[in-house]
């Protein structure tokens, strides 16, 4: 992690422009195609959910510009983001929030997801990290959904990226997932959520 100079920054002026609005956040909704995707997952015995929450966490840890964070007024730009998702506990109707570590390899990543889940009982532990090191993921594998919204504690400095999935379905030979990312305007743009959305598109299609 480091601190950057707010002045010398090239995002200055969008930050201040955004600075002065109620609710800097904005959410888009996409249709992701995940068919060879989901080929992948299943010929490694691997969740599917555990593998998506790795691959945006991969490629956002990829893109510089989602990794810029506002923390008592002061921007900073961290090495390394990690997923907090939510997933079904014991009791089928209650969900409960699962943090782990970020690991460079679908595999072990997925694996290791799925072990702490298991043996997580809380529902909402304490971390031991910064909330702004963080991604927020959360699926409803009920609903594919064309628009959605997150609960928020109306705070400009909120910088957590959220994402959500839904139920995937068929169209024209294709697997459709549902999926939404919110970010705050403050630190992003249009332009970089359509970059971030086409890279991971590109990781999905060619992961072999």
């Amino acid at each position: 992690m480091k601190y950057i100079n707010f002045n010398t920054w090239k995002r200055k002026e969008h930050y201040d422009f955004f600075k002065s609005v109620d609710n800097p956040q904005f959410n888009i909704c996409v249709n992701i195609d995940v068919t060879n995707f989901k080929k992948f997952v299943k010929n490694n015995n691997l969740s599917f959910y555990y593998s998506m929450v790795y691959a945006c966490t991969y490629v956002i840890n990829q893109t510089e510009d989602f990794r810029y964070k506002i923390r008592n007024n002061e921007l900073i730009l961290h090495d390394e983001l990690h997923p907090s998702f939510t997933d079904i506990g014991d009791n089928k109707d209650l969900f409960k929030i699962v943090t782990v570590p970020f690991k460079n390899n679908i595999i072990e990543f997925s694996n290791a997801a799925k072990e702490a889940s298991i043996n997580q009982k809380e529902y909402f532990p304490k971390i031991d990290k910064n909330q702004d090191e963080l991604i927020y993921f959360s699926c409803l594998p009920w609903v594919s959904f064309t628009s959605i919204s997150n609960e928020m504690i109306m705070n400009k400095e909120d910088s957590i990226p959220r994402i959500s999935f839904g139920k995937y379905f068929n169209e024209n030979d294709k697997i459709l997932l549902p999926y939404s990312i919110q970010v705050n305007h403050m630190l992003l743009d249009g332009v970089h959520v359509g970059k971030y959305i086409e890279n991971l598109q590109k990781l999905l299609n060619k992961i072999k």
